[in-house]
């Protein structure tokens, strides 16, 4: 344990954000963790504020009028207590600000705007073999336009950002995703961000989609209190992403969270890596081999009935993979929970869940303590809501290991 007199100026930094400061020069920052806790507790009074961020009520005031002036808040019937004059809970304006998402996937390209609670407004879907850049982009920017133009001209002006969520390296799974070579690799040395930023009015921002999926889950879903979960999204192929103090990390390379490379043992105990097992792109090739027709629409409940027992085979594969690789990410981090998702509808979630929870029993994990298996609360649109998330997060929200201490007890025991 780190003693107080060698704290890092890291450390200082994250202690001294977790209240609120009454210094104008942080005006900003405090108007972040006012709208972090909007989001993460619905309307809330000026004097809930203030007994939560330690701020003065003068200073939450100034605050509050300045974010209902830009439009981000909205006031909502003022509630009557016992004594004292009536309390007006604030919450977020879901026209204050809008958010896209781009998901770049291997069958088809999708694109969601979402307003300042995370709904969706608009989406537009494109299925292709496999992607292309040109094909991407073409795809965006007519989307693009067609929701520009059905918002007005106050609406457009509050589009905050486009943030894109794609496999990384996309070029290197052209074999396992039966594309041809030479246009994959189009990919290689390829910048769509830097792409897509020359091109339009506000910032571009790009992660990995699966990570991009855990985003979606952290700041749309219904975590809780949580705050340390490892999350696995199974698409094509199998990704996920890592929370820790509340943040999305994604470490230094951008790589933490690559949990389809971790090993895991196959049928014969052989070492393998997730990737090679709870892949729908495995799945599909098991169809192939067993003479049936390939599904690329898993969201629709009739494909998985009618792959039939190839199906219930690899749904049980999957669970059992998925939890040697739980017990292994809870051997690293000690997570409170561990969240599956997927390209797939709740049904079929929620069986893959069951049996990885069913494997996880019959696992050596003496000297752990386990966490618990849940299933997403997003939803199989995960990974283009998490892209709408990043421009959102960036721009108005800080994370939740720098909201006050004892905020969730504050919501159980109290409120005007």
């Amino acid at each position: 344990m780190t003693s107080p007199a060698k704290i890092s100026t890291a450390d200082q930094t994250s202690i001294s954000a977790r209240r609120g400061t009454n210094q104008t020069a942080m005006r900003h920052s405090n108007e972040r963790v006012v709208l972090s806790l909007l989001r993460q507790h619905g309307a809330l009074s000026k004097s809930d504020i203030a007994r939560l961020t330690s701020l003065s009520a003068q200073t939450v005031s100034v605050i509050m009028r300045a974010l209902e002036a830009e439009g981000l808040l909205i006031k909502g019937e003022p509630q009557r207590g016992r004594i004292g004059q009536p309390s007006v809970p604030m919450s977020l304006n879901p026209d204050g600000a809008y958010f896209l998402g781009l998901k770049i996937g291997r069958g088809s390209a999708e694109l969601v705007l979402t307003d300042f609670l995370g709904r969706v407004r608009d989406k537009a879907e494109k299925r292709w073999v496999y992607p292309t850049p040109e094909e991407t982009r073409k795809f965006l920017i007519s989307a693009l336009g067609r929701m520009r133009a059905g918002l007005s001209p106050d609406q457009g002006r509050r589009v905050a950002g486009l943030g894109i969520a794609m496999p990384f390296e996309l070029w290197n799974w052209a074999e396992m995703l039966g594309a041809r070579r030479d246009l994959m690799d189009q990919w290689r040395g390829h910048d769509i961000r830097a792409q897509l930023q020359d091109e339009l009015p506000f910032p571009v921002y790009l992660e990995n989609d699966a990570t991009s999926a855990c985003g979606a889950e952290l700041v749309f879903g219904r975590v809780g209190d949580l705050r340390d979960f490892v999350y696995f999204y199974i698409g094509a192929l199998v990704g996920g992403g890592v929370v820790l103090n509340g943040r999305l990390y994604s470490g230094p390379t951008n790589n933490a969270g690559a949990l389809g490379s971790m090993p895991v043992p196959d049928a014969d105990g052989k070492p393998v890596q997730l990737i090679d097992i709870a892949s729908l792109t495995v799945l599909e090739t098991r169809m192939r081999q067993s003479c049936r027709s390939v599904s690329h629409r898993w969201t629709d409940e009739r494909a998985w009935q009618e792959a039939g027992e190839v199906a219930d085979i690899w749904i049980a594969d999957a669970g059992k993979a998925l939890a040697v690789a739980i017990v292994s990410s809870a051997a690293v981090i000690d997570f409170e929970a561990a969240i599956i998702e997927g390209w797939m509808p709740p049904a079929i979630r929620k069986r893959i869940v069951e049996c990885a929870r069913a494997a996880l029993r019959d696992l050596d994990a003496e000297g752990l303590q386990l966490p618990e298996i849940r299933e997403g609360t997003v939803g199989s649109h995960a990974r283009a809501l998490g892209a709408a998330s990043l421009p959102l997060s960036e721009r108005f929200l800080v994370g939740s290991d720098t909201l006050p201490p004892g905020t969730a007890d504050f919501f159980r025991v109290s409120g005007d």
